[in-house]
C-alpha cells in the first residue's frame, strides 16, 4: 500500500495530537489524584437491606415543622412503602436504596431524580408547594415489568 508524503504527515500529527491529548488526561488523574467525590457517599450491604436500619422499616415521618423523611426500598418490581402523604408546603427528604439492582427514583414535573444503586444510599429532598398526586417511577430499566415499577407521594 502506497501513501502520500503528504497523507503520512497529517496522520503522524493526528496520532501525535492523540498521544498528547491522553498523556495530559493521565498526569491529571493520575498525577494529581483527581476522583469522582467519595465523601458523602453512604454505603450499606445489599443482602441484607432488611435487616439494615432504617430500611427495616420503610416509612415517612415527621422530623420537624414541615419536614419529613421518606425512607425507601427500591426492588423489582416496586417502592416501599406505599402510597405516602404529606400535607402542603413540606420538604421530603428522601432516603432510598435499593436490595436487587439498579432502579431510578424520578418525581415527574420536580427536580427530583436520582439513580438507586444496590449497596449505596441516595439521598435527594424536594418541598411540595402545590397539592396533587405525585407520582414515583423507576426511570431505569430494571427487568420485565419495570413500567409496572411506582408508587404515589400524595400531598394534601
Amino acid at each position: 500500500m502506497h501513501m502520500h508524503r503528504l497523507e503520512k504527515v497529517w496522520l503522524s500529527i493526528g496520532v501525535s495530537m492523540l498521544a498528547v491529548f491522553l498523556l495530559i488526561l493521565g498526569v491529571m488523574t493520575f498525577g494529581q489524584g483527581m476522583a469522582p467525590p467519595n465523601k458523602h457517599v453512604n454505603h450499606i450491604d445489599p443482602t441484607k437491606v432488611s435487616e439494615t436500619a432504617p430500611f427495616d422499616q420503610p416509612q415517612i415521618k415527621q422530623i420537624g415543622d414541615n419536614e419529613y423523611e421518606a425512607v425507601m426500598v427500591a426492588y423489582a418490581f416496586g417502592y416501599d412503602p406505599t402510597p405516602m402523604e404529606v400535607p402542603v408546603g413540606s420538604k421530603v427528604n428522601f432516603k432510598v436504596t435499593s436490595s436487587d439492582v439498579v432502579h431510578g427514583f424520578q418525581i415527574p414535573k420536580t427536580n427530583v431524580n436520582v439513580m438507586v444503586t444496590p449497596g449505596e444510599i441516595s439521598e435527594v429532598s424536594h418541598t411540595f408547594d402545590k397539592p396533587g398526586e405525585y407520582l414515583i417511577i423507576c426511570n431505569e430499566y430494571c427487568g420485565i415489568s419495570h413500567e409496572m415499577m411506582k408508587t404515589t407521594l400524595v400531598v394534601k
